[in-house]
């Protein structure tokens, strides 16, 4: 148990190194703040390829917010005003956005140490300070019991051991609570390790994700696949990178740069398409 739980712990500090290494080229990508994302958006009609670089950005971050409120949608009744727990926020831009569009109290989480300045500065300048509370801590390890009315996990849960987090989301949520999940799924077992290796995550199946939150207590209210949806984000991703490799290095982009990324972001873009993988919304409420 020992060994496991220091693997654990190893595997969790490669995942925030990684996210922390990160930072300045998530700033540049999805920059200048103060609602920054780093997550798939949904996008229902693509532009034609060679738009200028403002208009892929803006239309990046306008699919990145029409998933958040595609999964308040999904929640029914959001719970305006209330306590809600964003784990894994990254830089705060979905934090932020539950604060300005649903007035709550964000409690947003992150296991990156540089991570909790960059959402402390951008609340500031939102005017949300005193909505938005960054916290340095395990998302396996928030503490309190019965406080949240709603678990917010967009793209983070893929990082967490399901059956233990259900479990203290349980714990924290208040009766009745919600957890909304936004993440991407496995649905062929050949999908999993090209798609781990390369986000670091632990993707799972809804199978097992949906049998680990039944056991903790925890009800499937929603599922919406929204797979089809965020195919055409990817397409809008390979633009913002063809834009930023013209700047880096002019026509003459290293071969290796532009095959890796571009590889896999045209594997995500097959795999939702033929099912190896699913894009999908998870309502969650505990029960009694």
């Amino acid at each position: 148990m020992r060994a496991e739980a220091a693997l654990a712990d190893a595997w969790r500090d490669e995942v925030a190194g990684y996210y922390g290494e990160k930072t300045e080229r998530i700033l540049r990508r999805y920059g200048p703040g103060p609602r920054v994302h780093y997550h798939c958006g949904l996008v229902d009609a693509v532009p034609p390829p060679g738009a200028p670089e403002d208009l892929v950005h803006a239309q990046v971050h306008a699919a990145q917010e029409a998933l958040l409120t595609e999964l308040a949608r999904a929640v029914g009744r959001f719970p305006d005003g209330g306590e809600v727990l964003d784990v894994g926020c990254g830089l705060g831009g979905g934090a932020l956005y539950w604060a300005a569009e649903h007035r709550a109290r964000v409690t947003a989480v992150t296991n990156v140490p540089a991570h909790v300045e960059l959402v402390r500065g951008f609340s500031e300048a939102a005017g949300m300070s005193a909505r938005v509370k960054p916290l340095l801590c395990d998302a396996l390890a928030v503490p309190g019991r019965a406080c949240f009315d709603a678990v917010v996990a967009v793209e983070s849960a893929c990082y967490l051991p399901r059956a233990e987090w259900f479990r203290r989301v349980r714990t924290l949520l208040k009766p009745r609570g919600v957890v909304a999940i936004a993440d991407c799924f496995v649905g062929r077992p050949e999908a999993a390790a090209p798609f781990d290796r390369y986000w670091r995550t632990r993707i799972g199946t809804l199978s097992e994700y949906l049998s680990a939150a039944h056991a903790a207590g925890l009800e499937l209210e929603v599922r919406d696949d929204v797979s089809s949806r965020v195919v055409g984000f990817w397409s809008l991703t390979l633009e913002m990178l063809a834009h930023e490799r013209a700047a880096l290095y002019g026509p003459r982009t290293p071969a290796f740069i532009a095959r890796e990324s571009s590889r896999e972001h045209l594997r995500l873009q097959q795999g939702m398409m033929d099912g190896g993988l699913e894009y999908a919304l998870l309502v969650l409420r505990r029960a009694g």
